[in-house]
């Protein structure tokens, strides 16, 4: 990992980070659609950049997130750099779980599960293992549920998927 991915990773947990970098993401949501996924977080951390539907709008609304892969899919949650809300592309995904996302220069049209039990569990495990802050997050966002989503390959349903909760 290099040096400077390794500094962002322990300075996640600070307040000041997750405003810095909430400043940060309109930019960083224009790169990744300038490169098509392949540079977001200037890289950083594993990021893609997911497209949803908007909830209310029914507008496209691209944001870049961490992601951690499983499988065929990808893993996304709704940490909001623990902000008390949920983030709006997480709530488009409750909504209409069809998305699309870049990925390393791929772009992939995708559906959103959301994690519930033992699956939560333990992509929680993976989610954490690439971003340590995310148990910060949890702290700061005052009992909210933060969403997990896994986000699998259109066309492919995951047998015990719970994507309509």
């Amino acid at each position: 990992m290099p040096a400077l991915g390794s500094l962002t990773r322990r300075v996640g947990h600070h307040r000041w980070f997750g405003a810095v970098a909430r400043l940060l993401v309109p930019a960083d949501r224009l790169v990744g659609r300038l490169t098509r996924g392949r540079v977001v977080a200037l890289g950083l951390i594993p990021s893609l950049v997911i497209t949803t539907t908007g909830r209310r709008s029914g507008v496209p609304r691209s944001n870049p997130l961490l992601y951690v892969p499983d499988g065929d899919g990808y893993v996304v949650i709704g940490s909001n750099w623990g902000q008390q809300q949920q983030p709006g592309w997480a709530l488009n995904l409750l909504t209409r779980p069809e998305a699309e996302i870049d990925v390393k220069g791929r772009r992939l049209p995708v559906r959103a599960e959301v994690a519930i039990g033992v699956e939560r569990d333990r992509l929680w495990e993976l989610l954490v293992s690439e971003w340590p802050a995310y148990r910060t997050y949890v702290e700061r966002a005052g009992g909210r549920e933060i969403s997990i989503f896994r986000l699998v390959p259109a066309g492919r349903v995951e047998p015990g998927a719970a994507a309509d909760r």
